[in-house]
């Protein structure tokens, strides 16, 4: 049974162990001040906000366009693989 007792040591160190760090956590964190403005972000004009929309399309496209061509050569790869066993 020296399993047993060690493994329930083990669960209790564990306990306390996790018991102390959230008492820790608790004591430094503290409270937040959300008067504060977190973020100041510029505003956009809708020109822009389409060029931005067209930009990202783009790169999606061409993003989808190379996972497409990278699935079909491995696919291949693995098809001559398993053809030639």
């Amino acid at each position: 049974m020296p399993f047993v007792e060690s493994f329930l040591t083990t669960i209790k160190n564990n306990q306390t162990i996790m018991s102390d760090k959230s008492r820790h956590f608790r004591k430094t964190l503290g409270g937040y001040n959300w008067s504060k403005t977190q973020f100041n972000f510029p505003n956009a004009t809708k020109a822009e906000l389409q060029e931005l929309r067209i930009k990202l399309q783009k790169q999606n496209k061409i993003k989808n366009i190379k996972l497409s061509i990278v699935f079909v050569l491995i696919s291949l790869t693995l098809l001559l693989i398993i053809l030639s066993l």
